[in-house]
Order: structure tokens, then sequence, then C-alpha cells
């Protein structure tokens, strides 16, 4: 397994955020999510006019980790132009816990690093499969 530095990861998901398509919001973000095995998956939001469909760039590295299947994630860097840490939106706090679980996520800008938190602290009581299996486990 090659890890690279977090310092890389952050330079790799700036370079994704180059890629972003917001055409109407000009808020670009990139993501770069580093599976277990030390591959790096890069993902940028991609807009569209109706909003509704946009794709922000955490869910894009991991529909496209996933579609290659690759299931196992150690972490994940997300990049914006803000001054302040830019989280992953709720959405995205949904899909990355189902798909990675309690990864380390790591925020910065354009300059440097702004944040650095577990998915446990970014989305604490979580909604997954557990409850489905409760749910199906009390009609029998």
């Amino acid at each position: 397994m090659s890890r690279v530095s977090d310092a890389e990861l952050i330079v790799l998901a700036r370079q994704a955020r180059e890629r972003a398509v917001a055409t109407f919001s000009g808020f670009k973000v990139g993501a770069a999510l580093e599976a277990a095995d030390g591959t790096v998956i890069l993902g940028c939001n991609i807009e569209n006019a109706t909003y509704g469909l946009t794709l922000c760039a955490e869910r894009t590295a991991i529909f496209k980790a996933v579609s290659d299947g690759i299931r196992e994630f150690s972490r994940i860097a997300v990049v914006a132009d803000t001054q302040s840490p830019t989280p992953p939106c709720g959405p995205c706090r949904q899909i990355l816990w189902e798909f990675c679980g309690d990864i380390e996520v790591i925020m910065a800008n354009l300059a440097s690093e702004t944040g650095r938190y577990h998915m446990r602290e970014l989305l604490p009581v979580p909604f997954d499969a557990r409850h489905l299996d409760e749910d199906a486990n009390a009609k029998r």
C-alpha cells in the first residue's frame, strides 16, 4: 500500500477542483478520495441548469471508485476557495458514511489546510444499514 502524504492528497484535490463545472454558482470543489490500497480517486462538482441534478465532488469521487470496484477507503481531501473549512454537504455526509465509514475528512482551500474531522464528528447520529436490519428483524 503506497499512501500519499496529506499535502499530496490536498494537491490532488486542488487539481480535481480545476475540472469542476460550476457554470451557475461559480463555486468549484475538488475531492481526492484515498482507497485502502493507496489508490486515489478524484472528483469535482458538476452543475447543471436545474441545480437539483448537480453532483458534488465527494459523491463524484465515491461513485467513480465504487463503479470501478473499490469499496474500502481511508480518507478524503476536499478543497474549495474559502477561508473557513468547507465540510461536505448533508447528502455527501450520508454517502461518505455509507460507503466509507468513519474516514478522515481533510478540508483545505487554495493555500492551506483549513480543518480535519472524522465522519463520526460530521455525522454523529447516522442512518445506515443497521437501521434497515432493525426494521427487518422487527417484522419477523
